[in-house]
């Protein structure tokens, strides 16, 4: 006799929340499971729309994180039109065809929940943080905006104008804003990275509701986004209403990428700017390796032995042996394709640009030429796990990890992968990486210099 075949508590959600006659829905499908640390499994699932679903049950609290993560960011966008996907993290909180303006946040707010939005160059996303019993409203609220969001004059005017301001604030009358998107627009001439994600203010103040239409009709659609849910819940009721409220959607047609790979950087480019600042500044951006690179974890710890805390071999030599800065930081950028790893050197009343890249082109030698010390590594490394293990510490931190690594990598563990990696470093990574990517020929700088000031 043949045993009989066993079946996971998932595949009984899944065929409990298939069973349901839902007039127009697509069925659900289980694709994998990954585990995730040592207790946690993620259940990966799609619905025939195209639409990825990923699940992690957590039931510490009666709290569920819902997170919608759609596959587009400013590297999708084209010269001319830059800042839409920012755009759009604006307009999706406005008015529906079945919400006026404001209503979503007031009954998300009555409902108790957390709730918020970010878009980056690779992806866009959005969260919610509430009771147990209150997911289904997230559900149905997510998909309604969706695939009915308004996009008529006043609505696009009225968000257009909150982003130009936010410009304004945050880039053009922000000195280190300002610098940082001259750093990108200096160090990429080819790569989509080189313009900033809020966009160029010509081109905010130039959309038309006819191009916010195409952009949304484009890239939100069920087949370029992914939902992540952690937290207490019931599988097959959630899956059954995830079906109601998603499984009529329709599929997009998703254009390829037009992106073109950066040309290597032969020799190095300074760019200075004058700027309301009490001391000089320097930003330096090294061509560093996309996240997935198998030497962005050892870049990372590299990074950790410069600047990380107070016993960093940076913030000894310009903070204490020196007292050449007053604020330091560096940091290799997490992007699918390769990006920058930047440097942030502020310097004291009276210092100057060339006594601290002085001090930061003789730490760099030290490591190309020799690799760290034992304690170096291990300290980096420890702190490196430790914010990791911080970033999982609840639903919504979960989620955010989740998708952010499913959305860059495919890789919904990517977390703990991570972690692992780090784990592997050793020594001689730390010198290769140095070697790979610290070299003054790849680099921008971005030197900002106190303004004149002005005569009575």
């Amino acid at each position: 006799m043949n045993a009989k075949k066993m079946t996971t508590p998932i595949e009984k959600a899944v065929a409990a929340a298939n069973a349901k006659p839902i007039e127009g829905a697509a069925k659900v499908r289980l694709e994998q499971n990954v585990p995730f640390g040592l207790a946690g499994t993620i259940h990966v699932l799609y619905l025939d729309n195209g639409l990825r679903i990923l699940l992690l049950a957590d039931r510490t609290a009666p709290v569920v994180a819902f997170s919608t993560w759609f596959r587009v960011g400013s590297r999708h966008e084209k010269l001319g039109k830059t800042g839409l996907a920012h755009l759009f993290e604006h307009l999706m909180f406005n008015e529906t065809e079945n919400l006026k303006a404001g209503e979503l946040d007031r009954k998300l707010e009555e409902a108790g929940a957390e709730t918020n939005a970010a878009t980056w160059l690779d992806w866009t996303y959005y969260y919610e943080a509430v009771p147990r019993d209150r997911i289904g409203l997230v559900i149905d609220l997510e998909a309604d905006r969706m695939a009915r969001l308004v996009l008529r004059e006043p609505q696009v005017k009225s968000e257009k104008e909150v982003v130009a301001n936010e410009r304004r604030y945050r880039v053009d009358d922000d000195v280190e804003g300002f610098a940082n998107e001259l750093l990108y627009k200096t160090a990429f001439t080819k790569h989509t990275y080189g313009w900033p994600t809020i966009g160029w203010m010509e081109d905010i103040q130039n959309f038309t509701p006819a191009d916010c239409e195409t952009f949304y009709r484009t890239y939100y659609a069920p087949n370029n986004a992914a939902l992540v849910i952690v937290g207490d819940f019931r599988e097959a009721q959630l899956l059954e209403r995830i079906r109601r409220a998603y499984g009529a959607l329709p599929r997009a047609d998703i254009p390829p990428e037009d992106t073109w790979p950066e040309p290597a950087q032969l020799e190095e480019r300074l760019v200075t700017l004058q700027k309301p600042t009490a001391s000089e500044k320097v930003i330096v951006g090294y061509h560093g390796p996309a996240l997935g690179d198998p030497d962005h974890a050892p870049l990372a710890v590299l990074s950790e032995i410069l600047f990380g805390g107070r016993a960093s071999r940076l913030y000894r030599a310009l903070f204490i042996d020196r007292e050449l800065a007053s604020d330091i930081r560096g940091w290799p950028s997490t992007f699918r394709d390769p990006g920058l790893y930047e440097v942030y050197l502020t310097a004291r009343a009276g210092k100057t640009k060339d006594e601290l890249l002085a001090v930061l082109d003789a730490e760099i030698e030290r490591l190309r030429d020799d690799p760290p010390s034992a304690d170096e590594l291990e300290r980096a490394k420890a702190r490196l796990e430790l914010g990791g293990l911080q970033a999982l510490d609840t639903a919504s931190g979960k989620a955010e990890q989740i998708g952010f690594y499913d959305t860059v990598l495919g890789d919904p563990a990517g977390a703990f992968r991570r972690l692992e990696a780090y784990r592997r470093v050793d020594a001689g990574d730390v010198r290769r990486v140095a070697r790979r990517f610290l070299a003054r020929p790849s680099r921008t700088i971005v030197h900002v210099v106190p303004q004149p000031e002005q005569a009575p």
